[in-house]
């Protein structure tokens, strides 16, 4: 019986296999049309200024983080809290993620009025189709290109200036490129933020000292000075208030 009931279901099983494949090659394959058009029907020129203005937006957020770094004061903040943080010798106690907090606010503090400047003078009259993508690229770098030309020293500047063999008899403030300016805009801010490096490490260096002259006097050769100096860091700055000099120093350094 149980081969009977196979055999029975075999075939069953072939002629519906051989049904199946006459209809599937009895019937042609529809294949439908498939068309490509950019804009559709109701395209007008209106739509494609507002995607190219939508592109522009998404290119200047994929370049914001090199913007903020190169272009701004946050280079010299973060430089200087970093000297901060090695010189008291707290390298576990301050979070990177609290001084890069700081320096970004800082940054946008110090910044507000050259990015009011930048909204009102080019990016709100581009929105509005007030001016053109030129023009509104040339009023946006313009405030830019002061600030970082008011930070820069003549001999960075001078340096790229020769390297990239410009005329320096038709360079001038108001149409030097801003492949120029930023580089020489970076080292400078580079080698402020070293100088205040320099004077923040001189006290708490005095410190050190100090503290690793009387463990040696008493013989305590197996204790580390930089752990009996660091109460003594903390205390003195918090005493003349450090992070309010250093943050009134790193605003007035530009300005402010």
């Amino acid at each position: 019986m149980k081969k009977k009931k196979y055999l029975l279901m075999a075939i069953v099983m072939i002629t519906l296999i051989f049904t199946f494949n006459k209809s599937v090659s009895a019937e042609p394959i529809n294949v439908p049309d498939i068309n490509f058009s950019v804009g559709g029907e109701n395209a007008s020129p209106q739509n494609y200024v507002d995607n190219i203005k939508l592109l522009i937006v998404l290119t200047i957020l994929t370049l914001l983080p090199s913007i903020i770094i190169m272009m701004t004061s946050f280079t010299r903040i973060i430089v200087v809290f970093s000297f901060l943080k090695n010189a008291l010798g707290a390298q576990q106690s301050i979070p990177n993620q609290i001084l890069i907090g700081l320096a970004l606010f800082l940054t946008i503090f110090i910044m507000q009025p050259v990015y009011s400047e930048i909204n009102n003078k080019a990016f709100k009259p581009f929105m509005d189709n007030e001016i053109t993508q030129e023009e509104a690229m040339e009023a946006g770098s313009k405030p830019l290109r002061e600030f970082m030309l008011r930070q820069t020293r003549q001999k960075d500047l001078e340096l790229f200036i020769e390297a990239s063999k410009l005329d320096k008899t038709e360079i001038t403030k108001e149409n030097v490129p801003l492949t120029v300016v930023i580089p020489a805009f970076a080292i400078s801010e580079l080698k402020t933020a070293f100088q205040i490096g320099f004077l923040l490490f001189l006290p708490f260096i005095m410190i050190d000292m100090v503290v690793a002259s009387i463990l040696m006097s008493m013989g305590m050769f197996m204790l580390p000075p930089v752990m009996v100096a660091l109460p003594f860091k903390l205390l003195l700055f918090v005493m003349v208030d450090g992070w309010y000099l250093i943050v009134k120093s790193l605003i007035m350094s530009f300005g402010g």
